[in-house]
Formats: C-alpha cells, sequence, structure tokens
C-alpha cells in the first residue's frame, strides 16, 4: 500500500511538470524566438524575398533583439548571399523601423560591436576560429586549388565577421543554415554548416525545429530540401 502511495504521488508530480516529466518537456520548444526569427530572416534575406523579409524582420524585433543584432545578421548574409542582397536586407530593416517608429514603437538600438586590435594576426585567429567551429583543419583538393579561396575565409569570414560579438557562434550558423537553405542548390556547404552547427553546441532536435520552420514559413520545397540533407548529415 505505502509503495503503491509513492507511485501516485510520482505520476501526480510528473503530471504538473516538477519532476521534469512529459508536460514539463512539453513546455520546451526547440527553438526560441529568437533563434526562429534569425532562421527566417536569413532565409527570406537570401532568397532576395523582401515582402516576406518584413514581417520576419518585425518578429524578430519584437522578440527582443536589438536593432544592431537584426543588423549584424543581414551583414553577416552578405559572405553568403552576397552584397545586393545583405544591402537590400538592410534597406529594408531601415524601412521597417521607420514604420515601427511612426507607429509609437521604439526599438532598442543596443551596443555595437566590441573593437578589436587593427594589428591582430587575422589569418592566425581566422585559421584557430576556422578549426573550431569545423571542428578540424580545413583542406583539400579545392583549396589546393584554389588556396586564396581559404584564405579569404579564414581572413574575413572567420576573422572579421565571426570575431564580431554580438552574435554567437550558434546564432551565426543559425543564420547560415538558414540562408544556405532558402538559396537552394548549395548542399554540399549546408551539409557542411549543419556539421558545424552540432560542433558548436546546437542539437539536432534544434537543427530539425529549424528546418521544420524553413517548410513551414519559407517554402514546401526549401524544408523538404532541408530536411533531405539534415538526414544525411545525421546519418554520419
Amino acid at each position: 500500500m505505502f509503495k503503491k502511495s509513492i507511485v501516485i504521488s510520482c505520476l501526480a508530480l510528473a503530471s504538473l511538470g516538477i519532476l521534469g516529466g512529459p508536460a514539463h518537456a512539453a513546455d520546451k520548444q526547440p527553438l526560441t524566438p529568437r533563434e526562429s526569427s534569425i532562421v527566417t530572416v536569413a532565409a527570406f534575406t537570401a532568397q532576395g524575398d523582401l515582402e516576406n523579409l518584413r514581417p520576419a524582420l518585425n518578429q524578430a524585433l519584437d522578440a527582443g533583439m536589438t536593432v544592431n543584432e537584426v543588423k549584424e545578421v543581414l551583414l553577416h548574409l552578405y559572405a553568403y548571399s552576397g552584397f545586393p542582397r545583405c544591402l537590400n536586407g538592410l534597406n529594408t530593416l531601415i524601412s521597417v523601423l521607420e514604420e515601427r517608429k511612426a507607429a509609437g514603437i521604439e526599438d532598442v538600438v543596443g551596443r555595437d560591436a566590441t573593437p578589436v586590435d587593427p594589428n591582430r594576426d587575422r589569418l592566425a585567429n581566422g585559421t584557430k576560429t576556422q578549426t573550431e567551429i569545423a571542428g578540424r583543419p580545413i583542406g583539400g583538393k579545392l583549396y589546393d586549388f584554389a588556396p586564396f579561396a581559404n584564405t579569404l575565409l579564414r581572413e574575413h569570414l572567420f576573422n572579421d565577421l565571426f570575431e564580431r560579438d554580438l552574435l554567437t557562434y550558434q546564432e551565426r550558423e543559425f543564420a547560415t543554415v538558414g540562408a544556405l537553405a532558402g538559396i537552394g542548390n548549395v548542399n554540399p556547404q549546408l551539409a557542411g554548416h549543419m556539421r558545424c552547427s552540432l560542433n558548436v553546441g546546437i542539437t539536432a532536435d534544434e537543427l530539425q525545429a529549424a528546418v521544420k520552420l524553413l517548410g513551414e514559413r519559407v517554402g514546401q520545397k526549401t524544408g523538404d530540401n532541408a530536411q533531405a540533407v539534415l538526414e544525411k548529415v545525421l546519418q554520419k
């Protein structure tokens, strides 16, 4: 009888979420509103879909991102989707901010990125960061054929951009996965950054949630392709 009472009590506590049972787990979402916004803002920016970018930017700001943090997501994407779409995204953000201000919404600008030593060894720093994010030194036939490509990646992408501390490595990988999935036809790079995402601490469940979000918000074709890539990554 005593054991039966304990079992009943434990079941009751679990149903309330006190023991971290199903009720507690059901309340936890794989992605925060901030992370979800980063994924969708990145995808729409990379696609050049400014009509859908506008509500995504509003949602990012409503989720508590500062103006400078949202701006940083757009700046990060130039390395993946090019300056034209980055600049179009920034112009769209300016327009959204003007509309919000006219509606009486005062968005927090936030801090700037921490200044860095202009005399730093950009190549050495970038190589260290690249290796840390990828989990191994990066090289191979492509970079033997065009070594300056890896120099650009190391000095610029993995140093100049990744060292800016307005976004975490995880947030930059969410942005990169969203952008590459949005672009399409770049599955080797998408798979590579899904692996980088796992290496910097993004979980498989969080990546799956990002892929599901892409399918729901950006388009079924985008979501289906990202899902196929993710399944191959997780199989390995």
